[in-house]
């Protein structure tokens, strides 16, 4: 009972301050998702499954405060639009799943709705959380310059061994610490601040997009030489988790990136390539002599394992098979979610209907918790947010901005057959990419009137001075 007292305490607590100022806490949010797995695995681990939704009883706080507590303030509409209408629709049948009979409760339902539905409010507080574009860079720097500290705990962890307490997972996992093990080494697949290997994958490829987007900034070269060591350490560590999902996401962002920027303004984009070019050949260079290992650690496990084009094809074409398991129905939002079977333990739910298979691509868990008509509206949607978010870039004008609509769009396809719902730190930058087709428009017009308004002021002060003498 003092538990719950004390755990409950905390809870509002948490909220309240949150409540306070909803830009802190919705920033706060994606610092909380960097540390959080640090404070689950080594801070707190008595406290590791209350610490999951720390970020979401902050995130949580921040929506009640702006959407029905800041009626001061001038809120971006909510519209009837392309990318609003997919994103209702798919909610809806979501909803409607939640109470799917074959869940046994409709507690599983809330989990599971918590899973598709809790970050998608973010996109519309977006336009008002960033005053500026000046605003917003700083934001991004901010946030990124923490993979300098995430990536040397990365290094550390790849040196260390396996039993080592850096390399540890949440307490109470049952899973082995993952290693390249197959790949001629014992090597630890490093995982960073985070609790498992997936969500560091998620994060790092999430950033990679970012980090990309801030070249495009006009930064002092202090910062231009952080944000290039900070992007190293991204791309390193990324080879030292041994996934092959956010190297590949990475040539498929860079190629994109390049092809289509090229497209809309080839002369920025030689120049912007200028620039990018001797990081490659150094940061390559120093990959290869200093971290020889984790190189060929990774280029053994990859040509060891030729699996790839299977997986590929499966997460394409497993859900449709599937479909003849669902009919046009699902087994309801939550039917396959790590959590549900804890869920059920602890408040003593019935089991619900058995899932005749076990599905590990999230394409296939979609599938079979929507049915075939909410699988056509799910990734119909996200279909139609990268179209929106490409149609962002070109109508933008302001570089910075233009790449990082580019950049949401083509982290959204690169990551499509990916896990999204349940990855509970990508899903948090899906959403926050998602945003981009709202706040991006919006400070263009702020920029532009801000630059209307300098030149007014300017024509005015010149109004000043006296007419130059005739000569």
């Amino acid at each position: 009972m003092a538990r719950l007292i004390i755990a409950s305490f905390i809870i509002l607590s948490i909220f309240y301050w949150s409540f306070q100022d909803w830009r802190r806490s919705l920033k706060a949010v994606f610092f909380i998702l960097v540390i959080d797995g640090a404070l689950r695995k080594w801070v707190f681990p008595q406290f590791s499954e209350p610490l999951y939704f720390l970020k979401d009883f902050v995130l949580l706080g921040s929506y009640f405060r702006y959407y029905f507590f800041s009626q001061s303030e001038r809120h971006y509409p909510i519209k009837i639009n392309f990318t609003n209408t997919a994103v209702w629709v798919a909610s809806g049948w979501c909803l409607f799943q939640s109470f799917n009979p074959y869940l046994g409760s409709p507690f599983v339902g809330m989990l599971g709705i918590k899973a598709y539905l809790f970050y998608i409010p973010m996109i519309w507080m977006l336009p008002n959380l960033f005053r500026s574009e000046e605003e917003l860079y700083i934001f991004l720097r901010n946030h990124l310059i923490l993979i300098i500290p995430v990536g040397i705990l990365g290094i550390i962890q790849f040196g260390s061994p396996a039993d080592s307490p850096i390399n540890q997972y949440i307490p109470g996992t049952q899973e082995p610490v993952a290693t390249f093990g197959f790949a001629g080494t014992t090597r630890v697949r490093i995982t960073g601040t985070f609790s498992y290997l997936n969500s560091y994958q998620g994060y790092l490829s999430a950033c990679f997009g970012l980090f990309i987007a801030m070249l495009s900034y006009p930064q002092t070269s202090r910062w231009v030489t952080i944000t290039y060591i900070a992007l190293f350490f991204n791309v390193i560590n990324a080879f030292m988790t041994g996934s092959r999902t956010p190297i590949i996401a990475a040539i498929i962002f860079l190629f994109g990136f390049v092809v289509i920027r090229t497209l809309k303004d080839p002369e920025r984009t030689f120049i912007w390539l200028s620039r990018l070019v001797p990081f490659v050949a150094v940061g390559g260079s120093a990959a290869l002599i200093a971290f020889r290992p984790v190189i060929d650690a990774f280029s053994t496990r990859v040509t060891s394992n030729s699996d790839l084009g299977e997986r590929v094809s499966l997460g394409f074409s497993g859900p449709f098979d599937f479909m003849a398991l669902t009919q046009f129905d699902g087994y309801g939002t939550g039917s396959t979610h790590a959590g549900t079977g804890t869920l059920r333990y602890l408040l003593g739910l019935p089991m619900g209907a058995p899932i005749p298979i076990e599905v590990e691509p999230e394409m296939g868990k979609i599938a079979l918790e929507l049915g075939p008509i909410g699988f056509i509206f799910w990734y119909g949607m996200r279909v139609v947010i990268i179209i929106m978010l490409l149609r962002t870039f070109f109508h933008l004008k302001r570089p910075f901005l233009r790449d990082l609509a580019l950049a949401g769009a083509l982290i959204h396809t690169a990551l499509f057959i990916g896990h999204m719902v349940f990855h509970h730190t990508f899903s948090v930058y899906y959403w926050f990419y998602t945003g981009f087709i709202f706040m991006l428009p919006w400070l263009e017009q702020i920029e532009n009137w801000r630059s209307e308004q300098q030149l007014m002021q300017y024509y005015d002060s010149a109004s000043y001075f006296p007419p130059p003498p005739d000569r």
